[in-house]
């Protein structure tokens, strides 16, 4: 009976640890996580080992934030006029929201392209920034634009790439989502990716 019990006892612990795996609780983290990619082909070396370490999406449900909250972004996201601005994070000069929510890019999106790629569960943990109007700028020489999403919203873009907020950013300037998947990543003052790590 014993022996039965260390048995089911065993079963279940796998059990869980797998399917713990499969939510991207492991390693899938955001700048603890990442080796630094300092170019294209390190995010993606990073993206692999990130999704073979994590639950092995493509968007990064990992990330490393013990909250689970989505009240940061969720509130960050109001259709409203949006305003982009500049914060220092890590000596990085990034680009925020009015509120001081980072927002990021995704590298699956295709410049110029009039859709996201970010679809399905990835709008779940990766809001769009929403604008009703184009955002007023502080400080940011990005060009920007719009994409509609699929409801009907618009979307910013920042020199033709959509931007996300990360759901487990739930205050001002933090970067949970620095290298989340090695697919997602801040956004400089100018619009370019920033892929270094942010501390």
């Amino acid at each position: 009976m014993n022996k039965r019990a260390a048995l089911v006892l065993a079963a279940f612990t796998a059990a869980s640890s797998l399917a713990l795996a499969g939510c991207g609780g492991g390693s899938g983290g955001s700048t603890s996580g990442s080796s630094s990619p300092t170019s294209s082909s390190g995010a993606s070396s990073s993206a692999a080992s990130s999704s073979a370490a994590g639950g092995g999406d493509a968007y990064g449900s990992g990330g490393s934030s013990s909250s689970g909250s989505s009240s940061g972004s969720a509130s960050a996201q109001a259709s409203g006029e949006v305003e982009l601005k500049t914060t220092t994070v890590g000596g990085q000069k990034i680009i925020v929201d009015e509120k001081g929510m980072t927002v990021y890019y995704y590298t699956r999106d295709n410049k110029g392209a009039t859709v996201s790629a970010c679809t399905g569960g990835c709008i779940t943990l990766w809001p769009p920034v929403i604008s009703s109007e184009s955002p007023k700028l502080d400080g940011v020489t990005a060009t920007v634009g719009s994409i509609k999403t699929p409801d009907g919203k618009n979307q910013v873009t920042l020199n033709g790439m959509p931007i996300y907020y990360y759901q487990k950013d739930t205050g001002p300037g933090q970067v949970n989502g620095q290298a989340v998947a090695g697919v997602w990543y801040v956004v400089g003052a100018d619009g370019t990716m920033i892929t270094s790590a942010l501390k």
